[in-house]
């Protein structure tokens, strides 16, 4: 018997007050029919209500899709994910104390689904410790109304970890290419695998019901065993959503490229102008050795990739992605989380295996403040709540930490003659006395004996012995007025400080190969 259902029965089927988890990052993987019709439900009857909405990754376009489908007062109760940025009317339920929301490392998040199947106790880590996930500063709860808690710390054999309790689910939600009607799911078009075959596993264990979205149906027994990533007996029913509910990304509903099906010359993708993100991602580039296994965040540290494409040493490298891709080149917004050219996909948890066993090499991260002490934030500006996605596990495991962005926020710039103009100072200070939270902590790096580098248009610092030094300078500038007056404290000045190197500043610059190959 065929399991293909309507989205609107699809929705009837979720009952008020159910934790529903989805597949989803941005709108990769994430069953947008699906969620389109229960809001259209819950507008119309008042139901589903009261819902446990959960995922790892964050969800939306910063518009109407994704998370913002359920940006109804009454829609949600609660709220347990990764990250919930690009759904501003969602972050504004949750800031008004509309929705209790805890927001954790997303990586936990897609390690917590596989112990949820397996119906043992947690996850148990020492991602998130020193951070605001950690219950002796925040516990990861976004708002007033959030009171329970779903992280304790643990001592075991004389060490500390933090411990992320389980929940079980009634609903999950996943999404794929081509389903038989038996069920059967495979991931062919799709940007990424996620956490599918985890979250299916989890609800059934749960006592609970599978939903998958997908494009195409087939007949049973015509899908190669292979290339099913998530069986039948899983999925109790799909449903076959229309092509605009069933984008590859924010941006594009199909791209072969994407899905590994053809191989793009990255020659075609359009080079970044010369401006401050430029500067940054070129000096930033300059801490990559041949071998390594870097992240690349989304915001600026797309530079760096977008570098390295240029500068023709991505193949020196192995790019990866927290969703899963090896190799290629990261896309920036708003193609990210897809990657052009990957040479391999695996599923979002056994990433995070990776990288929280220490797997990645060097990672560039975004920095909206960073203090004294090195501590970074990322995840809310001032009553704005966003989440950390998968920094905190990524910031807390990499051997070498390159944080990213300029130094004052909204500034002007002009690169110019090999220097850097600032035509008008940002009114909004990023180096601050105190983070508004803690996303890094740059006192449990030095346990970890990382080495941590802060990269700006204008400056270059690291943290040394649990305080910010300054040891760079662009060309041209002025200690006093350009870096120290953008500042709430006054870092250390390393004696050796030197020149940011002025090639960066010029309009061509190829040297990366030769500046990586030197070391």
């Amino acid at each position: 018997m065929s399991k293909v259902i309507s989205p609107e029965k699809a929705a009837e089927l979720i009952p008020d007050g159910a934790c529903v988890a989805w597949t989803t990052a941005t709108l990769c993987g994430f069953a947008e029919e699906v969620a389109g019709a229960m809001q259209k439900r819950f507008l119309a009857t008042g139901h589903p209500k009261n819902l446990f909405i959960t995922h790892s990754c964050g969800c939306g376009d910063y518009h109407e899709r994704g998370l913002s489908h359920f940006a109804h007062e009454g829609m949600v109760r609660k709220h347990v994910g990764g990250h919930i940025g690009e759904s501003p009317k969602y972050c504004k339920l949750v800031r008004e104390n509309k929705i209790e929301c805890h927001l954790l490392p997303q990586g936990v998040m897609t390690q917590l689904w596989r112990q949820i199947a397996g119906k043992r106790i947690g996850v148990i880590t020492k991602v998130g410790l020193g951070t605001y996930v950690d219950p002796r500063l925040e516990g990861g709860k976004a708002n007033e109304i959030t009171k329970d808690d779903m992280v304790k710390v643990i001592e075991f054999e004389g060490e500390e970890y933090l411990y992320y309790r389980t929940f079980p689910i009634d609903v999950a939600v996943i999404r794929g290419t081509t389903c038989d009607e038996e069920g059967n799911l495979t991931m062919d078009q799709e940007c990424l695998f996620l956490e599918s075959l985890q979250l299916a596993t989890a609800a059934k264990n749960s006592g609970g019901i599978v939903i998958a979205q997908t494009q195409y149906v087939c007949l049973p027994g015509t899908l190669h065993p292979k290339t099913v990533n998530v069986p039948g007996a899983l999925v109790d029913y799909i449903v076959v959503a229309k092509p605009e509910n069933h984008m590859q990304t924010k941006a594009t509903y199909l791209n072969p490229c994407f899905s590994g099906d053809i191989r793009m010359p990255l020659a075609s993708v359009p080079p970044l102008p010369l401006d401050e993100r430029k500067i940054i991602g070129r000096r930033a580039a300059m801490e990559l050795r041949p071998g390594v296994v870097v992240n690349m965040g989304i915001g600026m540290p797309e530079g760096v990739s977008g570098v390295a494409g240029e500068e023709g040493i991505a193949d020196m490298l192995t790019l990866t992605t927290e969703l899963g891709n090896f190799g290629g080149v990261p896309a920036k917004n708003p193609n990210f989380p897809a990657s052009w050219n990957p040479v391999c996909t695996i599923e979002h948890p056994s990433m995070f295996d990776f990288y929280d066993g220490g797997g990645l090499d060097i990672c560039f991260l975004g920095a909206a403040q960073v203090d004294r002490e090195g501590n970074t934030n990322v995840s809310k500006f001032g009553d704005r709540v966003a989440g950390p996605g998968g920094y905190v596990n990524i910031s807390s495991t990499a051997k070498k930490v390159v944080f990213v962005g300029t130094m004052t926020a909204d500034a002007d710039y002009e690169v110019k003659n090999g220097r850097i103009r600032i035509v008008k100072e940002g009114g909004i200070k990023k180096y601050v006395n105190k983070v508004t939270q803690v996303t890094f902590s740059g006192r449990n790096s030095l346990g970890n004996k990382q080495k941590v580098i802060y990269v700006t248009e204008r400056a270059v610092f690291t943290l040394e012995n649990g305080e910010l030094t300054l040891i760079e300078i662009a060309p041209g500038l002025d200690l006093a007025k350009d870096i120290l007056a953008v500042m709430e404290f006054a870092p250390q000045i390393s004696p050796n400080l030197r020149e940011m190197p002025r090639e960066i500043f010029l309009p061509v610059w190829g040297k990366l190969k030769q500046i990586i190959e030197g070391h």
